[in-house]
């Protein structure tokens, strides 16, 4: 009964704050800068001018509401010290930090009059990254489990750190580059977590009850940033919205022991935002001597709304069905195999 009564407080807390919050954007002047566009982008125009930098505020509720109903309401506790390896609550709370300082690094340069040089940003994503795949691998382990199967392995630390922070390197800039949709990064986002949460309730991986507790805050948080952010949007998450939550969902899946399950809640990042990042990062290194996809406008959503003649509505209708189907598909087929070898 405790536990659900944490998760209907987070729920209704995460919900409840972001929305007024999102409402009136107390402190919108200093908090908050507005789009600039984007060059290349298909249909950015009309976002010019528009409040963005938004995931400030719904990131900061999820965050302070995770780490109340996690931390302080009747707290999950570790016999083992603050810093010593293998507290996993310790770690969830310093993995909570890192979520904090990733939406920091988006939101500085959301406000900023002048777009932040993407060689500062990409730095920046890579000291957070290197700082996160420490935590995961001091206080979580390298133990792995494929949902699917419930089957697990151990990795050397050495090879978990290097996956590890490629993971979280990849997760933040395919989200961010998902984020030129109406609705369309932040409803990805709750799938992935959803997936992941069911997926390691599934695999038996779900250490404690801070994972659904976690999703509790979560899910409520992003859901009222939609209302405002359903086409035609009124506001924008900017770098702070969708860089953390790149992070988070990179950072849920290592806490839940499912990082390889990236593969599958991160298609959808991956086969819109990044195709662009590899196809940009393969032409640079060449000094474009090699261009892939060139035929195809990147990232995809791009693609669908320039050459395929799609809606706004009709491109955030594909990505999401395609994703949610996806989901469902693999959820189902965990639990059946799982289920047949409990028999």
């Amino acid at each position: 009964m405790d536990l659900i009564i944490k998760m209907a407080v987070g729920c209704v807390a995460s919900f409840a704050i972001t929305l007024l919050l999102l409402k009136f954007l107390p402190g919108e002047k200093i908090i908050l800068g507005h789009d600039r566009g984007r060059k290349f982008a298909q249909g950015s125009e009309v976002n010019i001018g528009k409040p963005t930098g938004v995931g400030f505020y719904f990131s900061l509720v999820f965050l302070i509401v995770s780490a109340v109903i996690c931390f302080v309401i009747n707290p999950v506790t570790s016999d083992k010290g603050l810093f010593e390896s293998g507290n996993a609550v310790a770690g969830l709370g310093f993995g909570l930090i890192a979520v904090l300082a990733e939406m920091v690094t988006g939101w500085l340069d959301d406000r900023s009059k002048n777009a932040w040089n993407e060689y500062i940003k990409g730095a920046l994503d890579v000291v957070v990254s290197l700082i996160g795949a420490f935590i995961c691998v001091h206080f979580f382990g390298t133990r792995v489990y494929l949902g699917i199967t419930g089957a697990y392995f151990d990795i050397h630390p050495v090879v978990f750190y290097i996956l590890a922070v490629i993971l979280f390197i990849v997760s933040i800039n395919a989200t961010n580059a998902t984020d030129g949709i109406d609705g369309l990064s932040g409803s990805l986002s709750i799938l992935s977590v959803v997936t992941t949460f069911a997926i390691a309730s599934i695999a038996g991986t779900v250490v404690d009850n801070n994972a659904v507790l976690l999703t509790a805050a979560f899910v409520p948080a992003l859901l009222a940033y939609l209302i405002f952010n359903f086409n035609p949007s009124k506001m924008l998450m900017g770098d702070a919205g969708s860089r953390s939550l790149g992070f988070f969902i990179a950072f849920f899946a290592i806490y839940c022991r499912v990082p390889f399950l990236y593969f599958i809640i991160g298609l959808p990042f991956l086969c819109d935002g990044g195709i662009s990042i590899l196809k940009i990062t393969v032409g640079r290194l060449t000094k474009k001597k090699i261009i892939l996809f060139k035929s195809i406008t990147t990232p995809l959503h791009d693609e669908l709304r320039k050459n395929r003649k799609f809606s706004v509505k009709k491109v955030w209708s594909t990505l999401v069905i395609a994703a949610a189907i996806i989901d469902i598909l693999y959820i189902a087929a965990a639990a059946i195999l799982r289920a047949a070898h409990i028999v």
